[in-house]
């Protein structure tokens, strides 16, 4: 008889099997996936997808040219355009920090680009901005992430309304899209996994939606982290080798970063509040003496943009509320206190004047005519 640990082992394969299939790969018996030119892209690990770049294999962190992995002779079939008829329309998406932007996000990016295949791949820069871990606003932001990688410069989105991956996914259901598969670092696998299919059917309906590795991971914990504190130092060496040689604007970003953290020097910051993970010592003795993160406060999730109220603080993570009443898990490395669940705040006279869009635009933000108009193409009856 078969252990139940070997049951749900053999169970996630067969899903990690089935999303393959979906994407049109085709295995080899041992868990590789090739794609339709007989290249090596993915394979199953503890029951998940692993996706790999042109060239990469398991276990290994640099590209071996040499080692493509074995030829399979194929006959691939023609593909089918998407349509409501064949299942409706997929889509792939990237949704992350990127504050700022490094060259380790092109492997991300590309990863993503392996799981779309020939369906849309839309990739969002988050819209939070702060001294300490979001230096840069979103719009210089999302010009600096169009020039560093010009190869996904038309799938990078730059849209004011996307401030949350709730956000992002109830746009994909109103888009007409049936499928969706979110892309994000291994770290944060279980995290994104558990939140966007736990709400799959009420904040929003998709016939499926997966959520896959696309690298070790999230880069935004990491080399951003280094980035930032190399702005602080003022070390503009340590900061340029974030960034691929072929951007040219590294000491106008550099400078941006700067200025945006709004301090000259590391002494004038505690440096867990920019790289909480490299200085974490110092973060959980804060939050053990109660000092930070306290229960009835307002957080934020940096990593899906979702503001809650702490309504529980375990160990190292807290329990948070939103103001929907959905409930969501943060590690405390993860989230930054806010004042409000919003920063929607009113705007000068002569954006306010009657019949502008602008005034328009301000009281449908203002009323969350977004949520609304979303709630009613939910529910409305399908022709």
């Amino acid at each position: 008889m078969k252990r139940f640990n070997q049951f749900l082992s053999e169970a996630q394969a067969s899903l990690a099997s089935q999303r393959a299939k979906k994407m049109g790969l085709r295995g080899d018996g041992h868990g590789g996936w090739y794609n339709a030119s007989g290249e090596f892209v993915a394979k199953t690990e503890a029951g998940d997808l692993k996706f790999y770049t042109k060239g990469q294999r398991p276990g290994k962190d640099v590209p071996n040219p040499a080692n493509k992995g074995p030829k399979i002779e194929r006959n691939p079939e023609p593909s089918i355009p998407e349509t409501e008829e064949n299942g409706g329309a997929k889509l792939t998406i990237v949704f992350g920090r990127f504050n700022p932007p490094t060259k380790e996000h092109k492997q991300l990016f590309v990863s993503a680009r392996t799981v779309a295949g020939n369906s849309d791949l839309k990739i969002y820069p988050s819209r939070v901005q702060d001294s300490e871990r979001n230096p840069l606003k979103p719009d210089p932001k999302i010009a600096y992430m169009k020039k560093m990688f010009p190869d996904f410069k038309e799938n990078i989105i730059n849209d004011e309304k996307m401030i949350t991956i709730f956000d992002v996914l109830q746009a994909a259901e109103n888009d007409g899209y049936s499928e969706v598969t979110i892309v994000v670092g291994s770290d944060r696998l279980a995290e994104f996994r558990s939140l966007a299919q736990k709400h799959n059917g009420s904040v929003y309906n998709f016939n499926d939606i997966t959520v896959v590795a696309g690298g070790e991971k999230d880069s935004d914990t990491e080399l951003a982290s280094k980035m930032r504190q190399a702005a602080i130092e003022d070390n503009i060496n340590a900061f340029r080798s974030g960034v691929p040689p072929s951007f040219k604007d590294i000491e106008k970003l550099f400078k941006d970063v700067q200025s945006g953290m709004k301090v000259k020097t590391k002494e004038e910051i505690e440096l867990w509040k920019i790289s909480p993970k490299s200085h974490y010592a110092s973060l959980r003795e804060k939050y053990v003496d109660g000092n930070i993160f306290k229960t009835g406060t307002i957080v934020e999730n940096l990593n899906t943009g979702l503001r809650g109220k702490i309504i529980r603080r375990g160990t190292n993570y807290l329990i948070c509320e939103t103001q929907d009443n959905l409930m969501f898990k943060s590690w405390i490395t993860d989230v930054m206190e806010r004042k409000s669940f919003t920063d929607v705040c009113g705007v000068t006279a002569d954006k306010r004047e009657v019949g502008t869009p602008s005034l328009t635009q301000y009281t449908m933000k203002m009323s969350d005519m977004y949520t609304i108009r979303n709630f009613i193409n939910k529910y409305k009856a399908k022709k």
